[in-house]
């Protein structure tokens, strides 16, 4: 088929909300188009950008980048995202739309876990290093999935501050009934669920440090965190590393 015959993004999005009105439509084929449709609405986002930008890369030089920051701003930083509000919106896993070593710091934070790995986790950490300027660093804070194994030979009681502090405004606690249940939720948290994008993939401090020097950093070290750029209310339970290149 030639692709002026392929149907359009936009007549693939009826498509799919078309079958997901359908009572008749099975719980497996729907779960699989939510997500096919998930995935058009940010194609539409970064389609956008990209029409603007061509070359797929932001002209001027930038000191400091936020990805995938959402609602959290941090004052003087640029922030990258698929979804509004945004300085730019764009599909971090096509790449990161700077020039090389144009950026002095980049910070995220509960975002690495929500990309596939190993190809988008590990092109993005390549990526990072390729727009930073030598000596320049990024700031990376994940749920930390030790921390959650260490919880499970404790009664699930014991875990009430943490069903408190992550789960405590989400439909899914009635569902958390045992410790294995918490540990999946590091792993799998929110799949299939409107309003939070599942995690694809657990990291630890281990696991950041292989995955940032396998991407030539030269130091991967703890970070103190930081509350007037980190979000305070990650701070619990989570894992920060800063790499520098």
């Amino acid at each position: 088929m030639s692709a002026s015959a392929m149907p359009s993004i936009d007549l693939l999005g009826e498509q799919i909300a078309a079958v997901l009105a359908d009572p008749t439509t099975t719980h497996g084929l729907a779960r699989a188009l939510r997500s096919a449709a998930r995935e058009i609405e940010l194609h539409r986002y970064h389609r956008t950008t990209h029409r603007t930008r061509p070359s797929n890369q932001v002209g001027d030089r930038i000191a400091k980048v936020q990805i995938g920051g959402g609602a959290h701003r941090i004052a003087g930083f640029f922030n990258i995202d698929l979804v509004p509000p945004a300085d730019l919106l764009w599909d971090i896993r096509e790449g990161i739309p700077l020039q090389d070593n144009s950026t002095d710091e980049i910070f995220s934070e509960h975002f690495l876990e929500h990309i596939d790995y190993p190809r988008s986790a590990k092109h993005y950490a390549r990526e990072v290093h390729r727009v930073l300027a030598p000596e320049g660093h990024v700031i990376t804070g994940v749920p930390d999935a030790a921390f959650a194994l260490s919880q499970y030979p404790r009664p699930l009681a014991d875990n009430e501050e943490m069903l408190e502090r992550w789960y405590s405004k989400r439909d899914c606690r009635g569902d958390v009934n045992t410790r294995l249940d918490l540990v999946n939720l590091v792993f799998r948290d929110q799949d299939d669920d409107p309003t939070y994008t599942p995690h694809l993939w657990a990291y630890d401090e281990e696991k950041l440090v292989q995955l940032f020097t396998e991407a030539g950093f030269g130091a991967v070290e703890p970070w103190a965190f930081d509350p007037t750029m980190a979000n305070p209310k990650r701070r619990w339970g989570s894992v920060y590393v800063v790499a520098t290149k």
